[in-house]
C-alpha cells in the first residue's frame, strides 16, 4: 500500500507539472543572472526544461545563473546526441566551473558530456533518479527511445565503462523508483543519496536535492 501511494503521488506530480510546462511562457533568459556557480539543467526523456521549472526558480533565487538547452526539446534523441548538445552549449557559452543538474536520462547525457571534450568545464553533476545501470523494464517497452534504457543497450554499457568521472557525480534517488527497480546507485560516485521515499519525478521537489546542490556549490 505504501508503494502504491508513492506511485500515485509520483504520477500526480508528473501530470501536474507536464500540464504547467505546456502553458508556461517564461523567458529562460530571465534565469541567467546571478553570482553563484552556473548551473545547466538537463531534463529527462519526454520532458522539456520547463518540467523542472520549480527547481530552476529556486536555484535562481539562491543566486545561481541557470541555463537551459532548448535544443534538447523533449530529450528523445539518443544519449550520444544529447551529450553533443550539452558539449556544444558549454563551449559556445564559454562556461566553466559548471554544475549540471539532471533528471533521469539527463544524467546519462551529462555523464557522457563530462567524459568528453568539455568535461573540464564541469565541476560536478547532481543526477536525480538517473538509470546509470539501466532499467530491466525497458526491454518490454515498444518505444525505441525507452528501450535504450535496457541494461544491455550499448549506450548504457558504454557509460558504465566511463567510471573516471563518477567521483564528480552525486546521485540522488528514492528507495522505490517505479521506473528503475535496480535503483540509481553509482559505483565510485562522490555521494549516493538514497531518500526514504518513493517516486521518479516528485523527488525533484525534495529538500535534499537543493541541499546537495548547495554542497556542490561550496568552493
Amino acid at each position: 500500500m505504501r508503494r502504491a501511494g508513492w506511485w500515485i503521488a509520483d504520477y500526480a506530480y508528473a501530470a501536474y507539472w507536464q500540464v504547467r510546462a505546456a502553458f508556461d511562457r517564461r523567458d529562460p533568459a530571465s534565469f541567467t543572472s546571478g553570482d553563484a556557480a552556473p548551473i545547466v539543467i538537463l531534463p529527462g526523456v519526454y520532458e522539456t526544461w520547463r518540467f523542472m521549472q520549480p527547481l530552476i526558480s529556486t536555484l535562481h533565487e539562491r543566486g545561481h545563473p541557470v541555463y537551459v538547452l532548448d535544443a534538447l526539446k523533449r530529450n528523445q534523441r539518443p544519449v550520444q546526441d544529447a551529450a553533443r548538445v550539452v558539449t556544444a552549449f558549454l563551449e559556445r557559452a564559454d562556461l566553466s566551473d559548471v554544475l549540471l543538474v539532471a533528471h533521469s536520462k539527463g544524467g546519462l547525457a551529462g555523464k557522457l558530456a563530462m567524459a568528453g571534450s568539455a568535461g573540464t568545464r564541469v565541476r560536478a553533476m547532481l543526477a536525480v533518479a538517473t538509470p546509470f545501470g539501466g532499467s530491466r523494464y525497458a526491454r518490454m517497452l515498444p518505444v525505441r527511445s525507452l528501450r535504450a534504457f535496457s541494461p544491455s543497450h550499448p549506450s548504457i554499457v558504454e557509460l558504465a565503462g566511463r567510471s573516471d568521472v563518477n567521483d564528480r557525480i552525486v546521485s540522488v534517488y528514492a528507495t522505490f523508483d517505479p521506473h528503475i527497480p535496480e535503483g540509481s546507485e553509482l559505483p565510485g560516485a562522490r555521494r549516493n543519496v538514497r531518500l526514504d521515499t518513493g517516486g521518479h519525478f516528485r523527488i525533484l521537489a525534495d529538500p535534499r536535492v537543493l541541499g546537495e546542490v548547495a554542497s556542490l556549490s561550496e568552493p
